[in-house]
């Protein structure tokens, strides 16, 4: 899973969506200057770099980052669907993910290279959505190989109750009760499926939330405090500079 890379993406611009056909036995090395989105749809191509080697299929879907060195050689005959963007970021090699389903992600790609033939004044901005959309779902389709479903819509569940429930004093018994499972083992589901705690994962959201109402104009320190639940401004502040290094006037 790459939920921290993905989430720091920053996408400023979608060069191109094109097709090819890759033929078997064809081989190139690259580096590349600008990232690619890429799904081999029909037959196989192996990505080498850094020593390791990387496999490119319909359900091995591709991400070719700016700065990385690479060579390809296809080992199966057939096309693929390429994007070209760019992103302020740099990675030493391809990021794959792994999916199970990939027919809704195939058909994302290529809408965003038919959208992109229409030649729409909003093209760019629209280029740049469906690819925020397109590298959201690959993340949630790479989690899905790891989480069972029965077990995935207990902390799906989860994570909508805390949404709507977040200003509240919520405990690991009470979140566990809601998912229908023991306390013990909710944690350990919650912490495997969302990389942290689930009370961590509650500050976080709070802590999230006082960020974007810190950069409006309306509301005091101790009015946002109030609202997101917290006992005391004290408590709040501790909080937030634990999480983010500054106090929230600073902020």
């Amino acid at each position: 899973m790459h939920t921290d890379l993905i989430s720091q993406m920053r996408i400023t611009k979608v060069y191109s969506a094109s097709t090819f056909n890759n033929r078997e036995g064809a081989k190139n090395e690259h580096i590349r200057h600008r990232w690619g989105a890429l799904i081999k749809y029909e037959g196989e191509t192996v990505y080498t770099s850094n020593g390791k080697r990387f496999l490119s299929n319909l359900n091995h879907i591709v991400l070719l980052p700016n700065g990385c060195n690479y060579a390809w050689e296809c080992t199966k005959s057939g096309r693929l669907c390429i994007i070209d963007f760019e992103c302020e970021m740099t990675y030493p090699e391809p990021i794959i993910f792994t999916v199970k389903s990939p027919d809704k992600i195939l058909k994302m790609f290529k809408d965003l290279e038919h959208k992109r033939t229409l030649n729409r004044p909003t093209a760019e901005l629209e280029s740049i959505r469906d690819m925020y959309s397109i590298l959201l779902a690959l993340e949630q389709a790479t989690n899905d190989a790891y989480v069972q479903p029965e077990k995935q819509r207990r902390i799906a569940h989860t994570l909508e109750y805390i949404s709507l429930h977040y200003r509240e004093d919520l405990t690991n018994d009470q979140l566990a009760s809601e998912a229908g499972l023991s306390t013990t083992y909710f944690r350990r589901l919650f912490t495997a499926y969302v990389g942290m705690p689930p009370i961590a994962y509650l500050h976080k959201l709070r802590i999230d939330k006082a960020k974007d109402m810190l950069k409006s104009d309306y509301g005091r320190i101790s009015d946002i405090a109030e609202f997101l639940g917290y006992a005391s401004i004290y408590d709040f502040s501790r909080d937030f500079k634990k999480h983010t290094g500054v106090a929230p006037s600073r902020y």
